[in-house]
């Protein structure tokens, strides 16, 4: 033995005894480290996967802070401008109180169920449409990319609504308000109104003119309105700003932007009740013409109203659901927020029906004070005897009554002659009868009446910003439904991809800021959403209850319940829903093609709207917008029906979630086991290391072992250690 051997042995053993103990706390950490991971291998043949059980998903996807906050999320996007100048004009015009008859109805049979549905799958599968999908069939993965198709669409217009409203907001901060009175010229020798708002209104003349400066038809253009770019603008920097940490960061925004409109509604009504003509208003919305509530167009409508007010199918309701807890009551929640959007559409509806009576009782009075001085004229002409008129009427302070008795009585004495006089009837109905929805009602209708209210700029504050709250909402839940899906499925960054949907948005938007941009606006709400809608949402039905199974799926809802749901709900997704949904569309397509397609443009000599057919470009756009949002569907079935792309490659279906963020599937499983983990060939795999791969496939084990749950579970035992020299030890 040399002389320095029993030092050269010491050494050793010192290097031995530490090697094992850095061994012992790789094995240890690694342990460790394994234990609180997992690889998730998602078989799309087994429908019976468990997104949820065992693995990190439920706590590290990001979740609401509160069950309010949730509640208020779904509130908000469900709850529009549609609730204040959709729901009132279908009341109004499709027999008033009679109306709320077949939307009840249709609330219960497709509007709840649905909605409840969608709510059941987002909670269920924790993922975007696109992964939910995708997940319960790989071929009709393509309904989630419709949806966010459809999103992106009505976002481009939406948020342009928005900016109309802030516009209005920041003119409200003057008295009297600009829209209150018509312009006037002046040239060389005198002063005189604007033509064409004396000929229509001052809100009209402000709105098309002044707001708008709108052209005389689509083709042409006209420019940018510098004004309307900058509220554009705006609104994309206030969506992007709320939306760009996702819940974390519009959720404490919801607490603002959904209870706000309510405050106002309340103070809009509780002001409008004391207003002289308010009773009128709500008389007539409340009184019920039945003869009407028979006809198919009525029940139509309604199941519209129904489908879009709950947000069916823009993939909104599954976004925000796929941040719950897995055991959330998501029925309650069902059930919950579509008797809060119907009874704040029924509120809404007091609100603008009070207003409305007051200002058609406005009207009234100066229709009665013109023709009662028509009457005196025709006195003084000796068209008409004063023998006609009662002794007790007083022409100087007629009221309306007086005018009708006096009204009636040269009806029936001149009747030959009657229509050569002149002379309107003044009744409060027929005002009230003028049906006015949309942007007629918000910008016109209703700023014209809140002109005269007492301290009229606070009330035009309070309804626009009302209006922009309500938009915003809806417009989270909107953005939600495109960014959560594409962050599931492609695993980008929310933050950059929020300032880059914004950007291309705000970039296509600007069509809709154009001279003509309000035509376009109306093109797209009538083409861009609703068949493709429809659609989506039929196959949402069907892949859930044909597919998936509804009894697996009842039962999914036990599991998750902690009770079993009510057996109509079986029937309504088997039966009913499905069905009613067939004919909605049916009878969407059926009115679609009787309805000639055009636009209402505005004329500036006239004053006055004229119906325009759309040109031959417009019409391609118009196919345009309904096919390209349908399109994925059939492209993604195909796809996968002809088996385009390989499943394990990292496909749409194979991705969870692992400590925060998200990963990938190996990409080959049946190769070299070193590369099970690193999807490499056996020379690409990197020499042992201890602290982090010390774990392999176990030596003559199946390469997939099928688990009870359907995931794949693949069992791993320490690495065999490379044999080291025995002089070394």
């Amino acid at each position: 033995m040399p002389k320095n051997s029993k030092v050269v042995k010491r050494e050793l053993d010192d290097e031995v005894i530490e090697s094992v103990k850095d061994l012992l706390s790789n094995e240890d950490s690694s342990d460790d480290a394994f234990k609180k991971s997992e690889l998730t291998v998602d078989d799309q043949e087994e429908k019976d996967v468990d997104v949820e059980e065992g693995s990190d998903v439920e706590d590290e996807r990001p979740a609401w802070n509160s069950k309010l906050q949730y509640i208020l999320a779904q509130v908000g996007f469900s709850v529009g401008l549609g609730n204040v100048w959709r729901f009132p004009y279908l009341c109004q015009k499709n027999g008033g109180g009679a109306y709320l008859v077949p939307y009840l109805i249709l609330l219960l049979i497709i509007g709840i169920p649905l909605f409840f549905l969608e709510l059941a799958v987002g909670q269920r599968i924790r993922r975007g449409s696109i992964g939910v999908w995708n997940y319960i069939s790989p071929k009709l993965g393509g309904i989630g990319f419709a949806s966010c198709v459809v999103c992106f669409f009505v976002a481009l217009y939406y948020n342009v609504i928005i900016g109309w409203s802030l516009f209005y907001f920041s003119q409200s901060f003057q008295h009297p308000l600009p829209w209150d009175q018509c312009p006037l010229v002046k040239n060389a020798s005198h002063t005189f109104v604007e033509p064409e708002c004396e000929k229509s209104s001052a809100t009209t003349y402000y709105w098309y003119r002044e707001a708008l400066n709108i052209s005389s038809s689509l083709s042409e253009s006209g420019g940018l309105n510098w004004k309307m770019t900058i509220c554009l603008l705006a609104a994309w920097v206030m969506v992007c700003l709320a939306m760009i940490k996702g819940i974390q960061s519009s959720g404490k925004i919801m607490y603002f932007s959904s209870l706000f409109p309510y405050v106002v509604l309340l103070c809009f009504l509780i002001r409008g009740l004391l207003l002289n003509g308010s009773v009128d208003g709500i008389r007539h919305m409340f009184t019920p013409k039945l003869e009407i509530m028979l006809e198919p167009k009525v029940w139509r409508e309604a199941a519209t109203q129904v489908f879009f007010a709950l947000g069916l199918g823009f993939g909104g309701v599954i976004a925000f659901s796929s941040y719950n807890k897995r055991d959330n009551n998501c029925h309650f929640d069902a059930v919950l927020v579509s008797f809060i959007n119907f009874f704040t559409s029924v509120l809404a509806t007091l609100v603008v029906f009070a207003v409305l009576g007051f200002k058609a009782n406005i009207i009234n009075e100066k229709c009665v004070i013109q023709n009662s001085e028509k009457i005196l004229k025709l006195l003084k002409m000796g068209n008409l005897s004063q023998d006609m008129i009662p002794h007790h009427i007083n022409f100087s302070s007629i009221t309306a009554e007086d005018y009708n008795l006096v009204y009636d009585i040269i009806q029936k004495v001149k009747e030959e002659e009657f229509d050569s006089l002149g002379l309107k009837s003044c009744q409060i109905e027929d005002e009230l009868n003028k049906a006015v929805q949309g942007t007629g009602l918000a910008f016109i209708a209703f700023t014209e009446a809140m002109t005269h209210f007492p301290a009229s700029p606070f009330w035009s504050v309070m309804f626009f910003l009302m209006l922009v709250n309500l938009g915003l909402g809806s417009m989270f839940g909107t953005i939600e439904g495109i960014i959560t899906p594409i962050v599931d499925t492609f695993k980008v960054r929310k933050e950059i991809l929020t300032v880059i949907c914004c950007l291309v948005a705000f970039s296509i938007g600007l069509i809709f800021v154009q001279r003509s941009g309000n035509y376009f606006v109306t093109m797209f709400d009538d083409y861009s959403a609703t068949l493709p809608l429809l659609i989506v949402v039929i196959l949402e039905n069907i892949a859930v209850i044909r597919i998936y199974g509804i009894e697996k799926f009842m039962e999914d809802l036990k599991d998750m319940l902690g009770f079993s749901p009510s057996r109509y709900y079986y029937y309504m997704w088997k039966y009913v829903s499905p069905f009613v949904l067939l004919c909605l569309l049916v009878a969407s397509i059926v009115q679609m093609g009787l309805s000639p397609p055009g636009y209402n443009a505005w004329i500036e000599d006239t004053a006055m709207e004229e119906f325009h057919s759309y040109p031959t470009w417009g019409m391609i756009v118009c196919i345009s917008l309904m096919v390209l949002a349908i399109l994925p569907v059939p492209i993604v079935f195909m796809v996968r029906h002809c088996n385009l792309i390989d499943d394990s490659s990292g496909s749409l279906a194979s991705v969870s979630y692992k400590r925060g963020r998200i990963i990938k599937e190996p990409v080959n499983l049946e190769g070299d086991n070193t590369s099970l983990i690193h999807g490499k060939s056996p020379s690409e795999v990197p020499s042992p290391n201890f602290g982090k791969n010390i774990y392999r496939k176990q030596t003559g084990s199946p390469t997939l072992d099928t688990a009870p749950n359907g995931r794949y579970g693949i069992g791993y035992l320490m690495a065999d250690m490379p044999d080291m020299p025995e002089s070394d030890l």
